[in-house]
């Protein structure tokens, strides 16, 4: 289980457009938005990335930098991301199950054609979003078991002013007996 203010896992993976990633060796103003969707199988997933592209900008006025990420392979990553024509959206592909797993995300079967035609992967990690400090330690962080209820990207956004203005510290930090 990840902890907040405790550091995340390490993350290293491709992306599309933006060369090689690695989470330890960003340098964001503040932090940054980690989010892992399920794949371009995902019609709900397209409808998240779209909002996600649009908020984008707003995220990083406020030194938050955004990638997102899937388990798909690089042509099913490329075919996503032209879906979306959000050239600027960074996406990272080939998660490794086992790193998917590192940061708490639920792992999926295959059920085969989706009602957008396109077969799911044998195996793909469910949704998360994390919002990791720039020190690399836990902010925020929501998993789901399957698409539906996600964190809507405008309502990060409030929250990220309040946090800056209150200085709000990241909460659930609490590990002792309970």
């Amino acid at each position: 289980m990840l902890v907040p203010r405790q550091a995340v896992p390490a993350l290293e993976l491709p992306t599309l457009d933006h060369g090689p990633y690695a989470l330890s060796a960003q340098k964001p103003m503040r932090a940054t938005l980690v989010v892992f969707y399920r794949g371009l199988h995902c019609p709900i997933c397209f409808k998240y990335l779209l909002e996600l592209g649009r908020l984008r900008e707003d995220f990083e006025k406020r030194g938050v930098e955004v990638i997102a990420i899937s388990s798909d392979t690089q042509e099913r990553a490329r075919a996503m991301a032209d879906k979306l024509g959000a050239p600027q959206l960074r996406v990272g592909y080939d998660l490794p199950l086992d790193v998917a797993r590192a940061w708490g995300l639920y792992v999926s079967t295959s059920r085969g054609m989706t009602s957008i035609g396109i077969e799911e992967p044998a195996l793909f990690s469910e949704p998360g979003v994390f919002i990791v400090q720039a020190d690399g330690s836990l902010y925020y962080g929501a998993v789901q078991t399957m698409p539906f209820a996600r964190p809507h990207f405008d309502e990060l956004l409030g929250a990220m002013d309040f946090a800056i203005a209150k200085d709000y510290p990241a909460r659930g930090e609490y590990t002792g007996r309970a």
